[in-house]
């Protein structure tokens, strides 16, 4: 009998200190569950595969409402080639990004470049604001612009189209921000 006393005291004591103890406080990574998840591939990203995880990085640190993670199958694909840097997006969080080796050539910032472009698949039209504090203003900004952190209006209107907003990007056409594109013709 006194073995069940024994079993009966040691169970309402610690029953007596689980309901004194505060709730665990919610996690990070609890918050982060209602964000939606994008799946990337950068394999085919060349010499541009680390930039694009670090894009992915510098996303995830200023939005909440979106998580970037590598992995497939996925939702956008990032390529390099020769050519000017653009995207694809087909819908949001969707697409295809090229990391071109022209501008990169020219002296544009990689990282810049790079979360720029990613800005277009999360939603993000070109703005070609001239501000280096603006990340959509792409090469418009001088080439020196490393800047690749995107603005507060930036950041709000990710999470906005992430929450339900309709974004402002033109989905299924092919997004180009040539320096060139942008002087003016003789």
């Amino acid at each position: 009998m006194s073995r069940i006393l024994r079993t009966v005291a040691v169970l309402l004591g610690f029953t007596f200190l689980v309901t004194l103890s505060p709730a665990p406080a919610a996690s990070a990574q609890e918050g982060a569950a209602a964000a939606r998840v994008l799946r990337y591939d950068a394999s085919r990203a060349a010499e541009f595969r680390g930039v694009v995880d670090q894009a992915a990085r510098l996303w995830n640190s200023n939005v909440s409402n979106v998580r970037l993670v590598a992995g497939t199958p996925a939702d956008f694909v990032v390529y390099a080639d020769n050519g000017w840097p653009r995207a694809l997006p087909t819908s949001l969080g969707r697409g295809t990004i090229w990391i071109g080796r022209e501008a990169t050539a020219q002296g544009y910032n990689h990282l810049r470049i790079a979360t720029h472009e990613i800005g277009h698949i999360l939603g993000l039209p070109d703005r070609r604001t001239g501000r280096c504090s603006d990340l959509m203003s792409g090469s418009s900004a001088p080439v020196s612009c490393a800047n690749a952190t995107p603005s507060a209006a930036e950041r709000a209107e990710v999470d906005s189209n992430f929450a339900g907003a309709t974004p402002l990007v033109e989905f299924n056409e092919l997004h180009v921000d040539r320096a060139a594109d942008l002087t003016p013709a003789p």
